[in-house]
């Protein structure tokens, strides 16, 4: 069994969410031992996983299903995580679910993050097969480092006494960075640092007036590698993640697994962890300005022990091996079609 991983517009995307996802892949594939191949002339494979939905991935996929090839799309995107991220996405979103919507159609089966965006995928009539696998954590990588956090302290200029509180994310106002100023606005006395980047071209006025905030406790660090990521989980007092939407949010897995304390928006996606028991959650500014300041001042007790026990399924040769299933019953499907 050969694979073909492919994401267009891979240089845009490897510092995004999507991005990380394709990296889990490889990884998934590589620790369980399956052949694969990013290389798009690739002939000699027997599956093409698609993970975007550009016209190239398009046409890539119209080819292989000319050829006979089996085809798994990877649902990353949906019209409702698409809404709220540029100028005129809301306008353009009902455009936005077609089009994907004809892309997935192309896959043999459709693989989606979580049974949540498994369930508003199911609203789109698609009549695939879809699976939810979870896009994985690398638990070793992120495994808490007090040392590392306190480096990150130092190579951000930041004391030992000082309280931070991190958001990371793209520059999107689904993303909750409008949110995430008014936090810092709300709470001088603690440091508020967003790390996360894209170019604010097509951004609302709101959102480039929130990125060009000028406060003395406010940071906008930019697109930062995943190690120094990594450093910050354990160097900050708070995780703060106040997303309107998602179809999974990796930076939450890796908060979670680094064992910090996490603050997220009250939305379906997170089911999965129970407020008060393994996160806290908020559903709007005053809940978060309470919740954090309960964390930071000792208020409220740390959940990051079962928020780590959340996760312990999530990692990324566990969601590789199911991954693989999908793979291998499409080509069973293949043979027992050809024997029939």
């Amino acid at each position: 069994m050969k694979i073909l991983l492919y994401s267009e517009f891979d240089k845009i995307n490897r510092k995004s969410g999507l991005g990380k996802a394709i990296q889990h892949q490889i990884k998934a594939l590589e620790d369980n031992h399956v052949e694969y191949t990013t290389n798009p002339k690739c002939k000699d494979y027997d599956i093409i996983h698609l993970n975007f939905y550009g016209p190239k991935s398009y046409f890539l996929a119209k080819k292989a299903k000319k050829e006979g090839k089996k085809i798994v799309y990877h649902a990353h995107s949906t019209e409702e995580d698409f809404r709220n991220s540029f100028i005129f996405s809301n306008q353009l979103a009902p455009l936005f679910k077609w089009w994907i919507s004809k892309c997935y159609r192309l896959g043999d089966h459709i693989i989606t993050p979580t049974e949540y965006s498994k369930e508003l995928l199911e609203h789109y009539n698609l009549n695939r097969p879809i699976t939810a696998i979870s896009n994985g954590i690398d638990m070793k990588f992120f495994e808490r480092n007090e040392e590392a956090g306190q480096k990150f302290r130092k190579d951000f200029g930041y004391k030992k006494t000082d309280k931070i509180v991190i958001g990371i994310g793209l520059y999107l106002e689904r993303k909750g960075i409008l949110d995430f100023v008014e936090l810092a606005k709300r709470m001088p006395e603690y440091k508020f640092i967003w790390f996360g980047y894209s170019p604010l071209t097509f951004s609302p006025r709101k959102v480039k007036k929130a990125v060009h905030t000028k406060l003395d406790n406010l940071y906008f660090a930019g697109y930062q590698e995943p190690e120094i990521i990594r450093s910050a989980y354990s160097g900050c007092d708070v995780y703060v993640f106040p997303t309107l939407e998602e179809t999974e949010g990796i930076p939450l897995l890796e908060a979670l697994t680094e064992k910090a304390n996490t603050v997220i928006h009250d939305i379906p996606i997170f089911n999965f962890v129970e407020d008060g028991k393994d996160v806290y959650k908020a559903k709007d500014l005053n809940e978060y300005e309470e919740k954090i300041r309960g964390i930071i001042e000792g208020k409220l007790p740390s959940l990051v022990e079962n928020g780590y026990k959340k996760v312990l399924d999530k990692e990324i040769k566990t969601a590789g091996k199911k991954l693989i299933e999908v793979y291998e019953n499409l080509l069973k499907e293949e043979e027992d079609n050809v024997t029939k």
